[in-house]
């Protein structure tokens, strides 16, 4: 079976050293905006607000 192309793959860069940190998936009929997440960026050793990036 193939996997739904509602759910698209992201990346998730943070917002204080521009990395790429993380790959999630969304649900694109539900969320049409990028996403944003606090999540725990290795380099900055602190949570920091992730942004979707393309």
């Amino acid at each position: 079976m193939a996997k739904s192309e509602k759910r698209v793959k992201v990346t998730l860069a943070c917002e204080v050293c521009k990395r790429r940190n993380y790959i999630t998936t969304k649900n694109k009929q539900n969320d049409r905006e990028r996403i944003e997440m606090k999540k725990y960026c290795k380099w900055d050793r602190v949570q920091t607000l992730h942004k979707e990036t393309r």
